[in-house]
């Protein structure tokens, strides 16, 4: 006799569009109810994740809150949560107590530890960018890190534990550090995933066809932005996994003058290596790091002097090429949420070893 799974209800905060919900099984997680300040991408969540309400408001109001609440009518067993932060230490900015807690950005940590005390899932996950960890805030007159407030609110109940992760080190092509921060009951066993072989750019997208600048293909998402004549020729002579700024001819330049500016911009990305962190500006070839790596050509120029088109970005942070996001989607969005989430793979991995008494 096949033993039944349990079909597990979440919930979603700071959801953005739901990009790294999207390799959550529908046969054992489901995200009941999501939540998500800016309109447009609470929009676009309704369109991957059809089967999930979404509350589109202010979560640090009231009214808001009690929305989510209403919304829930079965039993929550875990809460994912991305809480922006500035990642700005108190101590260290010698700010005033009253000048830094009155950023509402940094205190959305504290709407987490509401519905967590509310709602008592089984287990929540916290993640965001590295900065989290070092962000500072008062609590009960005390200058607290996040780990000292969550500790003080919930470990009567809770295990917490918490670290930071690269997922190119759970078989995601993308170089993405992560702070990760579980908070599970006693009666759960939460350790990491087991770290893969790299994933390389050219194994996750080699097999893509080449395109130059304003081309198409017949594959979904698979087209390259139009860019500046002048781009393409710095990018047509830069090769694979150097910038524009090292060319001792076709360098960044205006009015014939050299542009000053960093290495890590008008870049190619390298092949054989996971991809470096994606960005929200990965549509600009000035930005960091988002130029394809290209193919040396027999004239002596390089190939795909253009930013990763939109398929390519989603292969690499391991959305799958049969995706959700529906095909007329505003490509500036993609590239924006993709860039401010976690990579789907590694929450489905994160949660997959998940071990429940």
């Amino acid at each position: 006799m096949m033993e039944t799974i349990k079909k597990l209800n979440g919930l979603s905060l700071f959801s953005s569009a739901g990009i790294g919900e999207i390799l959550l099984t529908k046969k054992k997680y489901q995200i009941c109810v999501a939540n998500e300040l800016i309109n447009e991408r609470s929009e676009l969540y309704k369109k991957i994740h059809p089967m999930t309400i979404m509350i589109n408001g202010d979560i640090s109001l009231k009214n808001t809150k009690n929305k989510i609440l209403d919304a829930l009518d079965e039993n929550i067993d875990f809460i994912i949560a991305s809480p922006p932060c500035q990642g700005l230490s108190l101590a260290g900015k010698n700010r005033r107590s009253k000048e830094f807690t009155a950023d509402n950005r940094n205190n959305l940590i504290l709407d987490v530890i509401y519905f967590i005390k509310k709602l008592s899932p089984s287990f929540a996950l916290i993640e965001n960018v590295p900065t989290l960890l070092k962000l500072e805030l008062l609590h009960k007159k005390k200058v607290k890190n996040v780990i000292e407030i969550l500790q003080d609110e919930l470990k009567k109940n809770y295990h917490i534990t918490y670290e930071i992760i690269d997922s190119s080190d759970f078989g995601i092509p993308q170089k993405r550090l992560r702070a990760i921060i579980k908070i599970y009951k006693k009666n759960i066993t939460w350790p990491n995933p087991v770290k893969t072989k790299h994933i390389t750019v050219r194994d996750a997208i080699g097999h893509l066809p080449s395109l130059e600048s304003g081309q198409h293909s017949n594959i979904p998402f698979h087209y390259a932005r139009n860019h500046t004549p002048k781009h393409v020729e710095w990018m047509q002579n830069t090769p694979t996994g150097k910038s524009a700024f090292e060319n001792k001819v076709y360098y960044p330049k205006k009015n014939g003058a050299r542009i000053k500016g960093f290495n890590s911009s008008y870049r190619r990305i390298k092949w054989d290596a996971p991809a470096p962190t994606i960005t929200i500006r990965s549509d600009a070839i000035s930005s960091q790091r988002n130029v394809h790596p290209g193919h040396l050509k027999k004239d002596g120029l390089f190939s795909d002097a253009r930013v990763l088109s939109p398929a390519e970005l989603m292969i690499l942070n391991s959305i799958p090429e049969k995706n959700k996001i529906p095909i007329n989607t505003n490509e500036l969005l993609i590239r924006k949420v993709i860039g401010e989430s976690v990579p789907p793979l590694l929450i489905k991995k994160l949660f997959g070893s998940i071990q429940f008494a």
